[in-house]
């Protein structure tokens, strides 16, 4: 049974607050990940991990120099079917949530795991994205920072 809506909408504007387009339907999800450039898609969550250290981390690291062409985020345990349609591009990878992940035409080029957001601080997730934003966000001829 998904969570209530008034449960989750705070952590939903989390990311709404930063931009990101929020993902209900796997058509949604579908028409993000095939966005030109790169997409950065968040599976948020209820969990202390998520509103302790990756939304944070995920608000930090936008501010960065270089960032994803497009921003977009299911809610797990919610967007049920979305967040199902989302995992069906993380291949090679376990569902978690919260993850984040970065795609260019569907395919994953870098993600962050559950596993990597529990043991670190907001500012580490944040360090860990802009590294993958320099790499894979930048302009080409953009020296890495």
């Amino acid at each position: 049974m998904p969570y209530p809506e008034y449960l989750i909408a705070p952590m939903r504007e989390e990311l709404t607050a930063v931009g990101a387009r929020e993902c209900r339907t796997p058509e949604d999800v579908d028409a993000v990940v095939k966005a030109p450039g790169v997409t950065m898609l968040v599976v948020n969550s209820v969990c202390g991990c998520a509103a302790g250290k990756a939304r944070p981390g995920i608000a930090m690291a936008l501010q960065h120099e270089h960032t994803p062409d497009t921003l977009a985020t299911v809610f797990a345990g919610a967007d049920v079917e979305a967040t199902a349609r989302a995992r069906e591009y993380f291949t090679g990878f376990a569902p978690s949530s919260p993850s984040i992940a970065l795609l260019r035409d569907g395919q994953v080029l870098y993600m962050v795991e559950r596993r990597d957001i529990e043991s670190r601080s907001a500012e580490s997730i944040a360090d860990l994205l802009t590294l993958a934003f320099d790499k894979y966000c930048a302009p080409a001829g953009t020296p890495a920072q």
